[in-house]
């Protein structure tokens, strides 16, 4: 019988009793070490916030072709705003993904120098509430993420903030996928998210609008991962499993086309990011527990995503 992804309930993140919170950075470490996926429930991001921010989505891809594309910026890799569907492909899958979307990232600061991950944009004028919406849920999903970031660190017998120190400040992205309706056209082999791994530290997947994701289990099988408005879906990326020398997996994952090919469907991934100077070489300590060999590459996490954004064409 196939299994279902661990589920984590974040109240034990937030309970005043010691024994609760240890147990929940145990079952987070636990579910990242194993399978590399879990469901957080009772996360505390407000579903109204979500519905609402799905709902600027639709307007905002509602509009015309010629609209959106004129918030194409392939000059900077497409790491902000908007990419046109049938751009990005998975790592070693030439056909492209059957899907479209925009990015943003963290807002400049009003002072201090430049930061090295790209300003954002905005259809202000095409979607005027969308900045708004979609800038609270940024911001509390990263709130989110750096107390999971924390978890995995005392996990891993660090201090609290050796994640989240890498992450402050870095190039953290939030992603509003659409997956339109499937045409006749479509290029042979696409699907709409290829199999493939995330780049980052650590993934959170607002629960999409249908039903889609698989995650691959250790015998190649498939796990269905089920849409449930109350969970938000985390997943450990290629950067963090370089930095554990792979104590942490990063986890094969992909979204089906739909039995209904009129369908469509939505999901809001954050993918976060350590600041492009962190040195991801495997740590020593994680070294000596997973056989004394370094698995993965010594390399910078700006230059490993420059690699990686080549791989799957936004570069």
């Amino acid at each position: 019988m196939t299994r279902k992804i661990p589920t984590v309930d974040f109240t034990l993140a937030l309970s005043s009793n010691e024994d609760e919170r240890n147990e929940f950075v145990q079952q987070v470490g636990d579910a990242l070490q194993d399978i590399g996926f879990f469901a957080l429930v009772n996360h505390g991001i407000d579903t109204a916030l979500i519905m609402d921010a799905y709902a600027q989505c639709d307007r905002f891809f509602e509009l015309e072709e010629t609209v959106k594309r004129s918030y194409l910026l392939p000059e900077i890799a497409h790491q902000r705003g908007y990419t046109a569907f049938g751009v990005e492909h998975a790592k070693d899958n030439p056909a492209p993904d059957l899907k479209e979307f925009w990015q943003t990232g963290r807002a400049y600061p009003n002072d201090g120098p430049t930061p090295s991950y790209p300003q954002n944009v905005w259809p202000n004028q095409h979607a005027p509430d969308f900045r708004g919406v979609i800038d609270r849920l940024y911001i509390d999903m990263e709130k989110l993420s750096k107390q999971l970031l924390e978890a995995c660190s005392l996990y891993l017998d660090m201090p609290a903030e050796w994640l989240p120190g890498m992450a402050e400040q870095g190039n953290t992205i939030m992603r509003m996928i659409h997956y339109p309706p499937l045409e006749p056209s479509m290029p042979e082999g696409a699907v709409r998210s290829a199999a493939h791994e995330d780049i980052n530290f650590i993934t959170l997947l607002v629960t999409a609008t249908a039903d889609g994701l698989e995650v691959m289990d250790h015998d190649g099988s498939w796990i269905q991962v089920n849409g449930d408005e109350k969970a938000i879906i985390v997943d450990s990326g290629d950067m963090l499993q370089n930095l554990t020398n792979g104590l942490f997996r990063s986890v094969t994952h992909r979204v089906v086309n739909p039995k209904d090919s009129t369908s469509r469907r939505y999901s809001m991934p954050m993918f976060v990011h350590p600041r492009n100077e962190v040195d991801l070489t495997p740590h020593a300590d994680f070294v000596a527990k997973t056989g004394g060999t370094a698995k993965y590459q010594s390399i910078k996490a700006g230059d490993y995503l420059q690699q990686r954004l080549r791989e799957i064409g936004l570069i």
